[in-house]
């Protein structure tokens, strides 16, 4: 048995802990373990098995995947897709296009404009990653059922959704 600590929710005998009543002790439990997943996702940075674990950072990951998933795009719209300023995605892709994993090519319809693009280096490292990584998701749901990782991808994904809007909502400016 893995050994306890005071931040899981589990009892002392390894089973689940009673879940609090009322919503007030649900959403405790809830902000718990969302704490909780927090620090293990930075301990292991969820980063896959192998050879590629802990081999790519969290902010490389996705602007790869986000330039693999919607292709090639200019700075200021991958910031925005992503949430965070134009600033700090000129200073994260640096590192990807000096190692090759991404390359700066001319807009197509404007040639003055540039947009970043996934090169075939950044498509293969990109690939070993989440290969190493849904091989880590299956090791931690083994004895899940599908419905089981369906269903808790789908909250996930509604959680996240969600904490979004509410970041965009507080960094709106004020109508007026």
């Amino acid at each position: 048995m893995p050994p306890q600590d005071m931040t899981t929710a589990a009892s002392p005998s390894g089973g689940a802990a009673p879940e609090p009543s009322g919503s007030n002790g649900v959403l405790d439990a809830l902000q718990h373990q969302v704490a909780v997943f927090a620090r293990r996702a930075e301990q292991t940075r969820l980063g896959g098995v192998g050879q590629v674990r802990n081999s790519m950072d969290r902010a490389a990951y996705l602007l790869l995947n986000r330039l693999d998933r919607e292709g090639p795009m200019g700075v200021k719209a991958l910031a925005a897709g992503m949430g965070i300023d134009s600033s700090t995605v000129t200073r994260q892709v640096a590192p990807l296009v000096d190692t090759g994993l991404v390359k700066r090519t001319s807009h197509p319809e404007d040639g003055r404009a540039v947009v970043l693009q996934l090169s075939p280096r950044g498509q293969a490292r990109l690939d070993e990653v989440r290969s190493s990584r849904r091989e880590l998701m299956t090791q931690v749901t083994d004895g899940w059922t599908a419905e089981e990782r369906e269903t808790f991808c789908a909250l996930l994904t509604r959680f996240n959704i969600s904490l979004a809007a509410r970041q965009s909502a507080h960094q709106a400016p004020p109508a007026g």
